[in-house]
């Protein structure tokens, strides 16, 4: 079914920028849900980003009004511009798809996803 595969992360120094790039093959027209959620070692994968494919909503976590989502449905591609980037942004960044609608009370509960990528590694250090 669908397939997601994430890319770009890397390691950069405080107050650099990185942009990931999660590409997305099956059938990708079914979804309405994709976006991108962070794991770091010892803590719980939290929701960063999400937008929807029906309507382009957006949804941020309060701690990263830094970053900036974005779709390029041409080439079935989310997007995730992180500016300013600080060592608490270090993780492990994965992307996620769902077909469910998208709300601004339930975006970032990651069991209502049923797609995931294998993650791309974020270090944010000097």
């Amino acid at each position: 079914q669908v397939q997601l595969v994430e890319s770009g992360g890397g390691l950069v120094q405080p107050g650099g920028s990185l942009t990931l790039s999660c590409a997305a093959s099956g059938f990708t027209l079914d979804y309405d849900a994709i976006g991108w959620f962070r794991q770091a070692p010892g803590k719980e994968r939290e929701g960063v980003s999400c937008i929807s494919s029906s309507d382009s909503s957006t949804y941020y976590a309060d701690s990263v009004n830094r970053f900036t989502i974005s779709r390029d449905n041409a080439k079935n591609t989310v997007y995730l511009q992180m500016n300013s980037l600080k060592p608490e942004d270090t993780a492990v960044y994965y992307c996620a798809a769902g077909y469910f609608k998208l709300e601004p009370g339930s975006w970032s509960d990651a069991y209502e996803y049923d797609y995931w990528g294998q993650g791309t590694q974020v270090t944010v250090s000097s």
